[in-house]
């Protein structure tokens, strides 16, 4: 140290001092990410809603006899005579729905698509209840949202022998098997949904733990602050009292 240099001390927080900053830190990262499951959680019900209604999820091709495109329950497939596509399909219909097979991926994705607008209504429990138990309800919804979108996705493919879509893409069409038809952008949307789906579930149930270790934290602080310590408490003792 150089004599006549103004002396440098460092000074440390108290311990409580800085477990109050950490827990401030930790609360205000933890809404932070909250709110960004949140925005991503009402995404992923539009992307639900957009793949059950849209009906691109497989279509024609340069090879194909017939023009045309299938969704989940609706599809339109053209005549060979002129452009004009001939539309038929319609959920509230289960007989207009060419497949067994396009039916039971209709149910799986029509509910993953309830479940997950189901898990946006129940953001208003987060005022009545507690934070940890809402992110696990929340977490579990989108769990099952996902297993849905998985099995309607691998279900759909079985309906690809039908008639109809024999008609549209060629007679090499079977069970998961497209023959001349490709693949088109709602479907890859679903299946990018599952991954969204398993990544929002897992981010909820650690939020959702993270909040219980928080609130056992603040409680345990809560009865230290209460509890005196054993010095203090000897020198209330019957004995000192006189």
């Amino acid at each position: 140290m150089i004599p006549g240099a103004p002396g440098t001390t460092t000074t440390m927080l108290p311990a409580s001092e800085a477990a109050k900053i950490y827990q401030t830190n930790y609360v205000r990262n933890s809404r932070a990410i909250g709110v960004l499951w949140a925005i991503f959680t009402i995404l992923f019900a539009i992307v639900n809603v957009v793949c059950f209604i849209q009906p691109y999820w497989i279509g024609d091709g340069m090879d194909t006899p017939q023009a045309g495109y299938f969704g989940l329950f609706h599809y339109c497939i053209g005549n060979g005579l002129s452009r004009d596509l001939t539309c038929q399909g319609s959920f509230t219909e289960f007989s207009t729905i060419p497949s067994g097979a396009f039916k039971a991926a209709s149910f799986f994705i029509g509910m993953s698509m309830v479940l997950v607008i189901t898990c946006i209504g129940c953001f208003a429990l987060f005022f009545f209840c507690r934070t940890g138990t809402v992110y696990k309800i929340c977490g579990w919804m989108q769990l099952a949202a996902g297993t849905c979108l998985i099995l309607g996705c691998m279900i759909y493919p079985d309906g690809w022998d039908s008639d109809e879509v024999k008609r549209m893409c060629g007679e090499q069409t079977d069970k998961y098997t497209l023959g001349a038809c490709s693949v088109r952008w709602a479907y890859i949307l679903a299946i990018m949904g599952i991954l969204d789906a398993l990544i929002l579930s897992f981010l909820a149930f650690v939020l959702g733990n993270r909040q219980d270790s928080l609130m056992s934290e603040e409680l345990l602080g809560d009865s230290k602050r209460i509890v005196p310590p054993i010095s203090q408490r000897a020198a209330i003792t019957p004995y000192n009292i006189y």
